[in-house]
């Protein structure tokens, strides 16, 4: 009889997370070490990786610290050559530049392209490579509700965010006769450093808070239960999907109630 008190029980995995020194990230690395994952905590920021590997081993897990460079090819390879296994890959990291198209100069949008495309392909074709070899593992690429709907100034991430889902969804079709499962995690407004610029100017942060069907932002560690879930036995038929944890924002229209 299946044990569905293992379900999320992640027990001698090994994961890797890349942007696990700050924001969602941190908040994915912490809550698979909760759950039992040796989890590899990558960024740029090595120092920062140190920090959360202490906040994993106040909540009893444990894990190590990488420096890693996704926009290059080499420094992935040489990163994490040295890891034996992959069982579960989380990646976070993404930049934005706020611009009107007209505005977006050639190296801009190269800038945003070669992390939030360039570097998810290469991470993720790095590492799902062992994953086929092993027959199994689970890979989570965050994206973004900007993968379906946009604004003026963000059409070139929106670009990334909908291009990456596309990817995951190939590697799902062309990974799952080999176990491995790949999906996608769409957060709404989350207060990160990388929305500082909204959080900093009230008006603009309070009409965020107002779209979704919840009325406020998210915490980082609101995106964490996807996290597990899709790393864990409890989505084991789960792949080439989108998990939205959003506050409800895809769900409703407008930031106008009517008087009904």
């Amino acid at each position: 009889m299946f044990d569905y008190k293992k379900m999320f029980d992640l027990t001698g995995r090994t994961a890797l997370v890349v942007g696990a020194g700050s924001g969602i990230g941190q908040a994915s690395a912490i809550a698979l070490g909760a759950f039992g994952a040796n989890v590899i905590c990558a960024d740029l920021n090595l120092d920062a990786c140190h920090d959360t590997l202490k906040y994993i081993a106040d909540q009893g897990g444990h894990g190590a610290a990488l420096a890693i460079d996704m926009r290059a090819s080499v420094s992935i390879a040489e990163a994490l050559d040295p890891i034996p296994q992959i069982d579960i890959l989380v990646s976070t990291p993404s930049i934005n530049v706020r611009k009107p198209m007209l505005r977006i100069t050639d190296e801009e949008f190269d800038k945003v392209m070669a992390l939030n495309m360039k570097g998810t392909f290469m991470l993720m074709r790095y590492v799902a490579a062992g994953m086929a070899t092993r027959k199994r593992g689970s890979i989570i690429v965050f994206s973004s509700i900007r993968g379906d709907v946009v604004e003026p100034g963000q059409g070139i991430y929106a670009a990334t965010k909908s291009g990456v889902r596309q990817m995951v969804k190939a590697l799902a079709s062309e990974l799952g006769g080999s176990g491995v499962r790949a999906n996608c995690i769409a957060p709404g407004v989350v207060e990160t450093p990388l929305t500082a610029q909204i959080q900093n100017q009230p008006e603009w942060y309070n009409a965020y808070a107002a779209k979704g069907a919840l009325g406020r932002w998210a915490q980082p560690e609101e995106m964490t239960g996807a996290v597990v879930y899709l790393a864990s036995d409890a989505s084991s038929y789960v792949t080439g999907t989108v998990v939205y944890v959003d506050g409800g924002w895809m769900a409703q229209d407008g930031r106008f109630t009517p008087p009904l």
